[in-house]
């Protein structure tokens, strides 16, 4: 069901971005942020095998909250990573949601098309 919603997201948000309802910059930072999101959890991921320097959770919500939400809830899916641990997952969904209102306030009152 997660990456189902990825998947949907990141649909819709380029479609969209073809009907001109939004920047295709917007598109670009969430494909950006989403691909940096997937690294940093692969990065902590290994680093948690090996017993070595991890990434800050307070980092991988930090992605999350920009933008990068859909590349970690894929990784999160595919690497089996921060995907237990349920205080970490619940801040992660208030980062989504956090994100998703900023979104919709920006598409709604067209403060979106300053930033692009």
């Amino acid at each position: 069901m997660p990456l189902l919603l990825v998947v949907i997201f990141l649909a819709g948000l380029i479609g969209a971005a073809q009907q001109h309802m939004l920047p295709i910059g917007i598109v670009g930072i969430y494909l950006t942020l989403s691909l940096l999101s997937f690294i940093a959890y692969a990065i902590d991921k290994s680093a948690a095998k090996r017993g070595k320097w991890r990434t800050k959770e307070s980092t991988l919500h930090l992605l999350a909250l920009m933008g990068g939400w859909p590349g970690a809830l894929f990784a999160q899916n595919v690497l089996r990573h921060k995907s237990v641990k349920a205080s970490f997952r619940n801040v992660f969904w208030l980062t989504v949601i956090a994100n998703l209102a900023i979104l919709a306030y920006g598409i709604q009152t067209g403060a979106i098309d300053m930033f692009i």
